[in-house]
């Protein structure tokens, strides 16, 4: 009798807490549904932004919801310690401090675009573009260098290095070949037009490095044809095939898929920092000899 009072007198704190807890999420979600109602009656370049703002929002729910569930199992928890053991003193409703998923940004939009979430679909990101691969850039373009090593060493093919530029290209600076750089500007452009404050938090780790895949003999990296190019959120590198990316380079990759580029995300081992040049791409820029 005596534990069936204990767990009665728990109830109402319960339903407090977790009406406490579902509040700050459904208004989130309420303002998220009235916002897209609005975007989607607009037109024009800017719905790319809306889309972008629209994916940091669905993300930011996507992690409360996840907090509500986490804060729910930590309360069924402190409710059977107390009916287990009446002699301790009903442990308190937690509140916020210590509960919320530490993600490394505040919610704040613009810390968002660096936050590091899982990659949905990822064996469908590049549905339509086929990768070119180093077979086949081999083929087409031949060996931008005849002795590999793992290290980044000079391109000796004089076709393709004297088509080689080093430019600034929107925010950041790379040396890839000339049509690659064309293309790239593009991207950026888009992408400043759309989203500005995601523009100004791309970083790369480089573009050219002619080298062999490591692990390989002599196999070819994409990179070493100048025709890829490693991006990243305010310098911080991704971490190679864990599955998870941030959340601003899965908005970047809705740019590049439309201009043909591979997302490596959508690799076997997925490596969501790198862009390449798709098949297609390679075989445009080949028939207008622009390579």
């Amino acid at each position: 009798m005596d534990r069936d009072r204990a767990t009665m007198r728990l109830v109402p704190a319960i339903i407090i807490a977790v009406a406490l807890i579902l509040a700050p999420v459904i208004w989130v979600g309420m303002n998220y549904l009235m916002s897209a109602g609005q975007g989607s009656t607009g037109g024009g370049f800017g719905s790319s932004a809306v889309d972008s703002g629209a994916r940091i929002e669905m993300e930011r729910l996507r992690q409360q919801l996840e907090d509500v569930q986490s804060r729910m199992e930590r309360l069924e928890q402190e409710l059977s310690s107390a009916v287990a053991n009446l002699s301790r003193p009903a442990a308190p409703i937690p509140g916020d401090d210590g509960f919320r998923p530490d993600t490394g940004a505040d919610n704040d939009i613009l810390d968002a675009y660096a936050q590091v979430v899982l990659i949905a679909n990822r064996r469908q990101v590049n549905k339509g573009l086929q990768v070119a691969g180093p077979d086949y850039l081999e083929a087409r373009l031949g060996r931008p260098r005849e002795v590999l090593s793992d290290s980044c060493e000079a391109m000796t093919n004089v076709s393709l290095a004297s088509k080689l530029v080093t430019e600034q290209v929107g925010p950041i600076r790379v040396r890839m070949l000339q049509p690659a750089i064309d293309s790239l500007r593009r991207v950026f452009a888009n992408v400043e037009g759309a989203d500005p404050d995601l523009y100004a938090r791309i970083n790369t780790a480089g573009a050219l490095c002619v080298r062999r895949i490591r692990g390989t003999q002599n196999r070819l990296s994409t990179h070493s044809y100048g025709l890829a190019v490693d991006l990243n959120i305010d310098g911080r590198l991704d971490t190679l095939g864990d599955g998870r990316t941030q959340l601003g380079l899965t908005i970047l990759a809705d740019f590049f898929h439309e201009e043909g580029w591979v997302w490596g995300a959508g690799f076997g081992r997925e490596d969501s920092m790198h862009f390449e040049i798709s098949r297609r791409q390679l075989d445009e820029w080949l028939n207008a000899g622009l390579l």
